[in-house]
């Protein structure tokens, strides 16, 4: 699918993974709509060719008014890139007692019900277009990790959601392949975003250490260039693409 002239909509758009994201189709040719937290997407500098709007993804009214904010401005969407997420970390029990619940419950809501409530919302969207050549309507990206396959110490809740994400992802394509929409998960391993600011150089350094092959924290603009070609390569599908320099978690 080619990506010039397509409208994309991209979650958790703001920063890290979504803005890189975002960036990159929109310099390839693409109409970018970028979705984030109100709080996320005031001051955010502006991109060439993305318009940020506020939005919960969890939330079904504002997906739906971005969705027809695309509409209205007579681009037809044909991507969608959830990079919405949060990783607090909690052990299952510490010595502050048991996981706290409602947190629990707050991750598998963000990363997992908010990609699941984008994806729905967005493939009615595109399912409305007209088909290509080949019957391809458009394409859908989950982002889901590594850590859904070997998760550290203190990531239950991000393991348990990240897992769900990567769980959905064949099922999702064989329901939507009847309309032409394609569904592919991206499983980053550690990557160099805002939510690894608050590590010294030293930390980080050494998590890259780790890193079999390059021995370096995974750049923004790799993800995003791994987006555009899972967009341009119309046979991956139901498939979930590790992007981890062949990193395989520690217990800690």
């Amino acid at each position: 699918m080619h990506i010039v002239g397509t409208a994309a909509l991209v979650t958790g758009a703001a920063s890290g993974l979504g803005a890189a994201t975002a960036a990159a189709l929109a310099a390839a040719g693409a109409t970018v709509y970028g979705l984030d937290l109100e709080k996320s997407t005031t001051g955010a500098e502006p991109v060439d060719g993305v318009t940020l709007l506020a939005a919960d993804v969890t939330e079904e009214a504002p997906v739906r008014e971005a969705l027809a904010r695309i509409d209205d401005d007579g681009a037809e969407l044909r991507i969608i890139v959830n990079c919405a997420g949060i990783a607090p970390s909690a052990r299952i029990l510490s010595r502050k007692g048991p996981h706290d619940l409602d947190l629990f419950h707050t991750v598998l809501k963000v990363n997992l019900l908010g990609t699941f409530n984008v994806m729905r919302l967005g493939a009615e969207a595109i399912a409305r277009h007209r088909p290509g050549d080949d019957g391809q309507r458009g394409v859908v990206i989950n982002t889901a990790s590594i850590a859904a396959f070997e998760a550290q110490v203190g990531q239950i809740a991000y393991a348990a959601s990240k897992a769900g994400v990567a769980g959905m992802t064949i099922t999702a394509a064989r329901d939507l392949a009847q309309f032409g929409i394609r569904v592919v998960t991206i499983a980053p391993g550690i990557v160099d975003t805002p939510m690894m600011a608050g590590f010294s150089d030293d930390v980080r350094a050494g998590l890259g250490a780790g890193v079999p092959f390059p021995q370096r924290l995974a750049r923004p603009a790799e993800y995003a260039r791994l987006v555009t070609m899972v967009v341009e390569h119309d046979y991956l599908n139901g498939e979930t693409i590790r992007m981890d320099g062949a990193l395989r978690m520690t217990p800690r």
